[in-house]
């Protein structure tokens, strides 16, 4: 690693990628790996997909970046696309799934001086993530990035998922100054674990009756990721307030915070803005994302393999007695294992097999949503090969 860049990652695995095609990824010395974690939910339409690429190229031929001092044709064009997938009202781009929700935390902060809260609390979640900002490191429920960056910015408190009682508990303590709850509808920092619909439920059922905001972070569950354009629909629920990233532009920097009722218009003119957020450029990969997984029936197809390679996993690991369960919806998948498994990601590299590890001990896997069955298989084939030796090193 170069000491002319900041340290900021850990155990970085010393393999520098030199192309893409689909699932598929090939190294400087043409070694071909499968692709099981997509750029961390991002390049959903894998690598290299021939539309994104075409409007790629297209497009930084003609315009990149103007900024927002005028209007931008595709930034219109996006945000009705986005605004009509999601059921929202109105879209604010920026540039990272951080900066989207540190927007989200602002509509927030102006909601409660509309209602007169002077010292406003947001609820969100205990092992939640929401970015790195000091925003949005305040708001995630996740002692190991908050520590060293103290104080955080005040007024979060941490409550655990689907705990029902324990947020009744907080309503009742609190619900004078509560603003806002907000939450991934799946953690994927804290080990895919998924919200319960009857708890997403109870959520909305207190924001109407308390008049808060409900802002789901649906950074990484979002745009395909879950079989539906977004991880709420599958519940009976719509939120206030919701971000979105990552696959949004396939690899290219894009986020967006969209509200809809109540939150909409709490933005205005010098209350937020991006030099970048919303170029031209940006918002043209972003039409193109959205058309491509259309046309492709993307949505299904996440639906179907992410069943498929559940059934998959669950019977080719059932060997394994360290396996605790296999759990995720469409193709964000979590396989938690009894034990700490960190060194378990470069076993899986000498298997040309990309996946990260997150909470300690749960192997995540969030491969392109294109894939097809034998990708499926092959994953499956080489996480029982790592996880084989995996335990072997352990009973060593």
């Amino acid at each position: 690693m170069s000491n002319k860049i900041m340290p900021t990652y850990f155990n970085q695995l010393p393999v520098f990628f030199e192309r893409g095609k689909g699932a598929w990824l090939w190294d400087l010395q043409n070694n071909q790996y499968l692709d099981g974690l997509a750029g961390i939910a991002v390049c959903g339409l894998g690598h290299a997909h021939p539309a994104v690429t075409q409007t790629i190229t297209e497009q930084a031929a003609k315009l990149l970046h103007t900024s927002n001092t005028y209007y931008i044709a595709h930034q219109i064009e996006l945000a009705e696309k986005l605004t009509t997938i999601s059921e929202m009202e109105q879209a604010y781009f920026c540039n990272s799934g951080a900066e989207a929700n540190e927007a989200a935390i602002k509509l927030a902060r102006l909601y409660a001086r509309k209602k007169a809260i002077a010292e406003p609390i947001i609820v969100t979640m205990h092992h939640s993530f929401h970015g790195r900002s000091m925003a949005t490191l305040s708001a995630s429920g996740t002692p190991r990035i908050q520590q060293g960056f103290e104080p955080l910015v005040k007024d979060f408190i941490y409550v655990n998922m689907n705990d029902i009682a324990e947020l009744n508990e907080v309503t009742n303590k609190y619900g004078d100054r509560i603003v806002a709850v907000m939450l991934e509808p799946i953690q994927g920092d804290g080990g895919i674990q998924i919200a319960d619909a009857e708890y997403l439920q109870h959520i909305r059922k207190l924001c109407d009756q308390h008049d808060w905001l409900m802002i789901l972070d649906e950074v990484q569950t979002g745009m395909g990721r879950t079989g539906k354009w977004f991880c709420y629909q599958h519940s009976n629920i719509h939120p206030d307030v919701m971000t979105v990233a990552k696959a949004l532009g396939n690899g290219v920097p894009i986020g967006a915070c969209l509200a809809r009722g109540k939150a909409c218009n709490l933005f205005g003119p010098g209350k937020h803005g991006s030099t970048f957020g919303g170029n031209p450029f940006v918002c043209a990969v972003g039409i193109t994302v959205i058309d491509s997984m259309i046309k492709e029936d993307i949505l299904a197809n996440a639906t179907r393999m992410g069943n498929y390679l559940v059934e998959k996993l669950k019977s080719t690991l059932s060997k394994y007695a360290g396996v605790v369960t296999i759990r995720g919806r469409g193709l964000m998948i979590g396989i938690e294992l009894d034990k700490p498994c960190m060194e378990v990601v470069a076993i899986g590299m000498k298997h040309r097999i990309l996946f990260n590890v997150t909470f300690n001990k749960v192997i995540r896997l969030l491969p392109p949503l294109i894939i097809n069955e034998s990708e499926a298989d092959e994953i499956a084939n080489r996480i029982d090969k790592s996880l084989a030796e995996f335990y072997a090193i352990k009973a060593a």
